[in-house]
């Protein structure tokens, strides 16, 4: 299993290799305001994909922390029924 998981790691590093390799040519990205930044296609890309990624991490931070917190609040609610006395079963009362 390790070596299928080496070798995939492997033809993807490749691939993006030969894609980096490739796309070398300058483009220019331009902005608001008349800015303008001028880098090869790759290091764009590369840019893009990390900004995404970064977007896509700050958008989970509510839910991912909302998570956490209720894990915790179970924890607590676990140890406190794990450390308190067990029911004592009582007889039904008659006429009740």
């Amino acid at each position: 299993m390790r070596a299928l998981l080496w070798a995939s790691r492997i033809v993807i590093f490749l691939f993006l290799f030969a894609f980096a390799v490739k796309n070398t040519d300058p483009v220019s990205v331009r902005f608001f305001f008349d800015a303008a930044w001028q880098a090869p296609l790759v290091i764009v890309a590369l840019a893009f994909f990390a900004g995404g990624a970064v977007l896509g991490v700050l958008a989970l931070l509510g839910t991912v922390f909302g998570l956490r917190r209720e894990a915790a609040r179970l924890r607590r609610e676990l140890k406190q029924a794990q450390s308190a006395p067990p029911p004592v079963n009582q007889a039904p009362q008659p006429g009740a």
